[in-house]
């Protein structure tokens, strides 16, 4: 009988995923994300009323680093940049792609995780980005029509929100599935040969991500 109980547990303890990282563990992601903005604009004043913009998609690679604090509890950096085309709406539709720019938003997630022990391990989280646009540039659309245009973009702070799964394929790699919403927001602001126009725009976009992890 202690002997069909033995052999019982030892099945038992056969059968069940060991949890894929705990305290003090490290997971490095590559992963490739699609950053779709939702954005709105407002006009681009005070020289086009009825004119806005809209921002494309974007595929880029991203890494990311992630601490555990325990088996259900961790932290996520992500790390990457992205490129945009901005394109002219309503009255400035004609022009097309008035600019170009790109993001860097550095993005940290508390995450919890519920079932550490299972083949998959699904995940949210909740954090904070900053997002600093550089090398924005006016294209020549936009500077054949209202003269060379210096464009700057404020940064930007807001919270993220974040849900996931990860599926350990052995103790050290794994596969991940993650999208994110990050909350976005801007003034831009055009100098055309001292003709100042602004335009404030809400980003917002789900962040779309899939890759693989090393645990160490």
């Amino acid at each position: 009988m202690i002997r069909t109980a033995l052999l019982a547990t030892v099945a038992l303890g056969s059968m069940i995923q060991p949890a894929f990282a705990g305290e003090g563990d490290w997971l490095v992601r590559a992963r490739a994300i699609n950053v779709a903005p939702q954005e709105s604009s407002g006009d681009v004043l005070p020289m086009f009323p009825g004119g806005s913009v809209s921002i494309d998609d974007a595929w880029v690679p991203e890494l990311d680093f992630t601490y555990f604090f325990n088996e259900k509890w961790s932290a996520e950096l992500i790390l990457g940049t992205s490129p945009h085309d901005l394109e002219g709406e309503g009255i400035l539709a004609p022009l097309g792609k008035i600019a170009e720019v790109k993001t860097l938003p550095p993005t940290l997630t508390l995450q919890y995780r519920f079932a550490p022990g299972e083949k998959i391990q699904p995940y949210v989280g909740v954090g904070l980005n900053y997002t600093i646009f550089y090398d924005t540039d006016a294209t020549t659309n936009l500077t054949d029509a209202v003269g060379p245009t210096k464009i700057d973009l404020d940064d930007s702070f807001g919270i993220a929100l974040q849900a996931g799964v990860d599926i350990p394929l052995n103790d050290k790699w794994s596969a991940n599935i993650d999208v994110k919403y990050i909350q976005m927001e801007t003034t831009a602001t055009l100098n055309s040969g001292g003709a100042i126009n602004k335009v404030d725009v809400d980003l917002n976009p789900v962040v779309f991500g899939i890759g693989l992890g090393y645990r160490f």
